[in-house]
Parts: C-alpha cells; sequence; structure tokens
C-alpha cells in the first residue's frame, strides 16, 4: 500500500532530512512509485507540490529536497495505486476549504466500499477511494459544526468516522487544518518527537546522517509521523490500531 509523512513542529521546521529518506520509497528502496505529493502550511496559505512520476525520479521531488521550505504542519504521500488511474487527479495530498480554512488529507490503504457523500457540497475531483472518503468526511464536519470546532471536538468526531471507515477497509491517514495533524492508525504508523537534548540521526533508505543538535535551538520541537522509522538508530513510537492522535507543537496532545 502507500507510505505517509507527517511533520508537526512548534516552530517552523524544513522537512528536508525526512523527505530525503523517504522520496527513495517511491520506486527506489520500495515499491510505490505511482505518484507522490507534499504539502505545506504556512500560516493561512499551503504550498502543494504533486507529480505522478515516482518520487525517486521526480524533479519535483528535486526541487522540494533542495528548497528548505519551513512550516509547522507538513504531510507528504507517496502511493501505489489500488483504486484510479496514475494521475495527477489521484494524487494525494488532497486539498479543501471548509470555514476558510485549508484542509489537507493524506490516505494509505483500501476501502472496500466508498461512505455515503449524503449531498454535500464536497465531491471528488479523481476517482480514488482515498478522496472519496475525504470529501465524505468533510460534508460530515459541516453538517457537525457551524464554524471551525475545537480540537477535542473535531478528536472526537475524527474519530467515530475513522472508526466507521476501518470497518470498510484499512484506513490510515494524516489530516490537518493548518492548527494540529491528525494521524490515524489502521495498520502502519509510526511517530518520534525529537527535542532537546538533540542527538545525530541516520535515514534508514540512504546513508544520510545529520546532527540536529547543530540546526536546533533548546525550545525546538518536532514530531515526525510515518508509515514506517525513517531512521535505523532512534526509537519510533508504533501506534495502536484505531489510534487516533492529535500531534499540536510538536507533541500527541493526551486523548
Amino acid at each position: 500500500m502507500c507510505q505517509l509523512l507527517g511533520m508537526n513542529c512548534n516552530v517552523p521546521t524544513d522537512i528536508v532530512f525526512s523527505f530525503e529518506g523517504f522520496r527513495r520509497r517511491g520506486g527506489e528502496t520500495d515499491e510505490h512509485a505511482d505518484g507522490w505529493g507534499i504539502a505545506f502550511f504556512e500560516d493561512s496559505g499551503c504550498r502543494v507540490f504533486l507529480d505522478y512520476l515516482p518520487s525517486s525520479i521526480s524533479p519535483v521531488a528535486d526541487l522540494v529536497k533542495n528548497y528548505p521550505i519551513q512550516s509547522r504542519n507538513v504531510i507528504a504521500h507517496i502511493r501505489k495505486a489500488t483504486q484510479g488511474a496514475v494521475s495527477l487527479a489521484n494524487t494525494h495530498p488532497f486539498q479543501r476549504e471548509l470555514w476558510g480554512r485549508y484542509w489537507l488529507f493524506a490516505h494509505n490503504g483500501n476501502l472496500l466500499e466508498r461512505p455515503d457523500l449524503q449531498g454535500g457540497r464536497f465531491t471528488p475531483v479523481g476517482t480514488t477511494d482515498s478522496e472519496h472518503a475525504f470529501c465524505a468526511l468533510l460534508n460530515r464536519l459541516e453538517r457537525r459544526f457551524q464554524g471551525t470546532p475545537q480540537l477535542r471536538e473535531l478528536h472526537s468526531e475524527l474519530a467515530a468516522f475513522a472508526q466507521a471507515q476501518s470497518r470498510l477497509g484499512t484506513f490510515n491517514f494524516l489530516l490537518s487544518d493548518g492548527r494540529a495533524l491528525f494521524a490515524h492508525c489502521s495498520t502502519d504508523l509510526y511517530y518520534i518527537v525529537r527535542e532537546s537534548p538533540f542527538s545525530t540521526a541516520h535515514l534508514a533508505d540512504a546513508d544520510v546522517s545529520i546532527d540536529f543538535a547543530q540546526l536546533t535551538t533548546p525550545r525546538d520541537r518536532v514530531a515526525v509521523i510515518a508509515t514506517r522509522p525513517l531512521t535505523d538508530n532512534e526509537t519510533w513510537t508504533q501506534m495502536h490500531a484505531g489510534e487516533l492522535l492529535c500531534f499540536v507543537d510538536g507533541v500527541p496532545l493526551p486523548n
């Protein structure tokens, strides 16, 4: 299936190191060669980069690698197509506007049945089960709330939706509206929180190391979420099946 990568921080941070290992899983160290995408929140705006080429050879991925965009919330995805053709319209992350905010969504899994859109204003552009589920979720949120909900209210609604979708198939996902990063584990999802004292990390997919102590301040804190651990010399926390975490300022909030 697909691969997910997310980052949530307490200060704007670039994702260049993690992306260097992650992109190689798109056709070089793994089989996910059906397109990729990455999106960065910057204040109320977003930078979104998509390509239907494998991320390991994509010129757009080269641009992202060499362009240290700083953000507090990032979502990336490399695709192994299960539903829908290889195309830009079917490439994650998907983006929509709700209550004057951008929402970003990326999914890893395969839903055997698609949720009812229930006549809402959000409809898919492409043909993936993933985008269909995202639109169904936004329609549900718009019916449930009059405006942007508090994070705990949103967490509760997302948990109910994720539980229902998980009965229809595999539903690992990342979601953000720029305030926080939500991560739901259906089968495989790991995270790590990096904070002072920082150490050296080594990528699992490339012989690349970085000494975070040379690039950070003592107050910096960064959470990285991935389908599989990106480094081989750090301790990553494996999420449990059915677990939904809300990351704010680089840490998961208590449920």
